[in-house]
């Protein structure tokens, strides 16, 4: 699992490693059950702070995409590989309003009165 963080990126670092973990699950490269690096490992190799990578993590568990249990880690929960179908399928609706020439303001617009 390759995480990436950009130091000199205005964006707070907790929040590109939560986006990083976000978006391996939704390309399926993090799948439901794998564990994750613990903090300690994460942030060595990050150069973070340990409570930076500790922040992340329970954004995700807040978001239910990872678990975490004291003494055996995060592990990635089963609610991300459902979050990896839905990504799939908004990128063929997206691919879809775009071939029809519809706007993302549109498209946006439409999804929510959909969901409501």
């Amino acid at each position: 699992m390759l995480i990436t963080i950009d130091h000199a990126d205005g964006t707070p670092l907790f929040e590109q490693i939560a986006a990083a973990v976000r978006s391996g699950i939704a390309d399926g490269s993090i799948r439901s059950g794998e564990r994750m690096p613990t903090a300690r490992e994460l942030c060595a190799s990050l150069d973070v702070n340990r409570n930076t990578v500790l922040h992340a993590y329970q954004r995700l568990r807040d978001e239910g995409l990872i678990e975490l249990r004291r003494g055996r880690g995060a592990t990635v929960t089963a609610q991300a590989e459902q979050l990896s179908r839905l990504s799939a399928a908004v990128g063929r609706l997206v691919s879809e309003a775009r071939e029809l020439g519809i706007s993302a303001e549109t498209l946006s617009r439409l999804v929510k009165e959909s969901y409501i």
